[in-house]
């Protein structure tokens, strides 16, 4: 059975909504006539979605997307929308909400749009069930030393350890960040060669120099390759890019407190002190970071297999 709720200030507009939905086999609908009454009876019940009017007194529709957002961020919401609700609407869909429909169009619309969304919602939980019961992942990337593929590859990562159920929330912020450090290590020290002494004295300089050298050769063929290895007992980064390297040992210690303010290291002290071990290969352009599930990494290596 799914469930869903109707929130509208509006007697006829609640019961006209209502209506189309609940002629649907297997919907049962419930409804409440502001946000602030929504909010109260959604602590003591849930729902699958949520159908919601955007002109409302307490507690209007934007408000409720944003509490739902923070108490309820699973359970997808539709907005209803009127004339002069234009620029509310949009920024509720800005803030979380699934999608909308006009209330000129709720006859011909609003079954059709809650369906799709709940389909989508069933396949994101499938999804998402499925991976809480994977025990073991290896693959690799390839990667340009491009900083938006970065960001993509530290969030669709970041999504597989949220799924599979390990780490707590705080542990897999500071995951990411660690792994986003080492990735941009390896494009803007590594592949595009950029020093980190030059970004102390004038950032400008240093991304101008680094947007150059993507259009450049070497730099501009040059990848990073990513070793994934994650499991139920922790997980395994592996980075190697493939400019020249560096010297490990002749890194100033980051954790010296003279040192925290610089640029330079900035990437490193966040790797250390996020992950239960960072290790650079001889050449300096590889680095591997590990974090295990309970306690510190050992000194064997973490050995989950599976097919790319």
């Amino acid at each position: 059975m799914v469930s869903l709720l109707v929130i509208d200030d509006s007697a006829v507009d609640r019961k006209l909504a209502g209506g189309l939905l609940s002629k649907q086999d297997g919907w049962q609908v419930h409804y409440a006539s502001g946000g602030k009454e929504a909010a109260g009876w959604l602590r003591q019940h849930s729902v699958d979605l949520v159908i919601t009017d955007l002109q409302m007194p307490e507690m209007n529709g934007l408000e409720f997307v944003r509490h739902m957002r923070s108490e309820h961020a699973i359970t997808p919401v539709i907005l209803m929308t009127g004339q002069g609700s234009e620029d509310i609407a949009v920024q509720a869909l800005e803030s979380g909400a699934a999608s909308y429909v006009p209330k000129r169009l709720l006859t011909s619309d609003l079954v059709d749009t809650v369906d799709r969304v709940l389909t989508l919602v069933g396949e994101k939980r499938v999804r998402r069930t499925l991976i809480s019961r994977m025990e073991k992942l290896e693959t690799r990337f390839i990667l340009e030393s491009d900083p938006a593929l970065i960001s993509s590859l530290v969030s669709y990562l970041h999504g597989l350890v949220v799924d599979m159920g390990i780490f707590s929330e705080s542990e897999r912020l500071k995951i990411g960040v660690a792994m986003e450090e080492a990735l941009l290590n390896a494009a803007y020290h590594g592949n595009l060669e950029v020093s980190s002494e030059l970004r102390e004295h004038d950032y400008s300089t240093f991304y101008d120099l680094a947007r150059e050298r993507l259009t450049k050769e070497p730099y501009s063929s040059r990848r990073i390759y990513v070793d994934v290895n994650l499991s139920v007992d922790g997980l395994r980064y592996t980075i190697r890019d493939e400019g020249p390297g560096f010297d490990p040992h002749s890194q100033r210690d980051p954790r010296d407190p003279g040192n925290i303010e610089r640029p330079c290291g900035r990437g490193l002290l966040l790797m250390k002190t996020f992950m239960d071990r960072v290790e650079y290969n001889d050449m300096g352009n590889e680095v591997t970071l590990i974090k295990r599930t309970i306690g510190e990494a050992p000194s064997t290596e973490i050995t989950p297999t599976l097919v790319d």
